[in-house]
């Protein structure tokens, strides 16, 4: 089989591409480089420049790779962004999906993994966060996962797709310092950004009816990330998944923003205390995952846990921001 990853020389897609490989998968790299890093990538796989936009792109690349499966990565993923530019966000995320998917069904392929996000949920009141959990999308990116988990599902059934759909939650780490995450969006990258400029990171509310106060998140180690989507493609490529699956991919371990900052202290040298700022609209006050079904259905558990994401994360930080470490840590 030779699988394409659209998104595949970004921070997630990367870790895709290189797990698939170095497990015997073949495969294919699509990327616009808007957020891509080619150097991610190693030389054996073949990258190209484009955008799931372009249908024609697409077919060229299906036919000349001889692809048999998708994996499909390319989005845009900033919830702030998104509510400044809905459209843009619809018309990337679900109208990019729709080309795509129609050059999927033009070209015979039966096999189909869309990564979509805990953002399908919204801001639950539950415990745990079951696959049956009612979807609530707070924000455009929310909504055009969604919407794409809908179209996913429904390309399948009309044209014999079989689709796999994985819910993840907060991601962090990266298996090697030249995979981290380069963009200052996410809570990790944020925190170190903050103390590499000698400030405090922030706590965006601390009276949430949790133990500590602050927001409680499931984090997920990229590394194991990439190997869920790498076990979706072999229960796919097996015929183990016929129709259409739905999976979360967290740890279902709950980890307050607080406790995540006394981490990120200790493995930075640099412990100064977090400043509280005001709560953030639509932030939950805890959105931990239930992972069973992922278990059950495709093989797959988490494997690395937060000290192992944030180590590695503040390896990678190191790396492309060497003023972090040649200001010393806490000074």
């Amino acid at each position: 089989m030779t699988w394409l990853i659209t998104g595949g020389a970004g921070y997630i897609g990367a870790h895709v591409a290189r797990a698939m490989t170095e497990a015997g998968e073949r495969v294919v790299a699509l990327d616009d480089l808007s957020t891509g890093v080619p150097d991610r990538l190693p030389a054996s796989i073949p990258l190209v420049q484009g955008s799931s936009l372009d249908g024609e792109l697409l077919k060229r690349v299906l036919a000349e790779h001889a692809v048999t499966g998708v994996v499909h990565l390319a989005a845009r993923k900033q919830v702030g962004e998104s509510v400044e530019q809905p459209v843009r966000y619809y018309q990337e995320n679900v109208g990019g999906l729709a080309t795509l998917l129609e050059a999927v069904a033009g070209a015979g392929i039966e096999r189909f993994v869309f990564s979509s996000s805990a953002a399908v949920y919204g801001n639950p009141d539950v415990d745990l966060i079951t696959e049956d959990t009612p979807c609530v999308p707070m924000s455009p990116y929310g909504e055009t996962k969604l919407a794409g988990e809908w179209l996913v599902r429904a390309a399948g059934r009309a044209h014999g797709i079989a689709t796999v759909c994985l819910r993840y939650f907060n991601v962090a780490g990266a298996a090697a310092p030249e995979l981290a995450d380069t963009g200052v969006f996410n809570v990790v990258p944020m925190a170190f950004d903050r103390l590499t400029r000698g400030e405090s990171p922030r706590v965006f509310g601390d009276d949430y009816p949790t133990p500590d106060g602050t927001g409680v998140r499931d984090y997920i180690h990229v590394a194991d990330l990439a190997d869920a989507h790498l076990a979706a493609a072999r229960r796919l490529a097996e015929g183990r998944v016929t129709g259409d699956l739905t999976v979360n991919i967290g740890r279902g371990e709950g980890v307050s923003v607080r406790e995540l900052f006394t981490l990120i202290g200790e493995v930075s040298g640099d412990t100064r205390p977090a400043v509280v700022e005001a709560r953030r609209p639509g932030d939950a006050p805890r959105a931990v995952a239930s992972a069973r079904l992922a278990g059950e259905r495709l093989g797959w558990s988490a494997r690395r846990g937060m000290r192992e994401m944030v180590e590695s994360a503040w390896q990678g930080w190191l790396l492309h921001h060497p003023e972090a470490a040649a200001r010393g840590a806490g000074a």
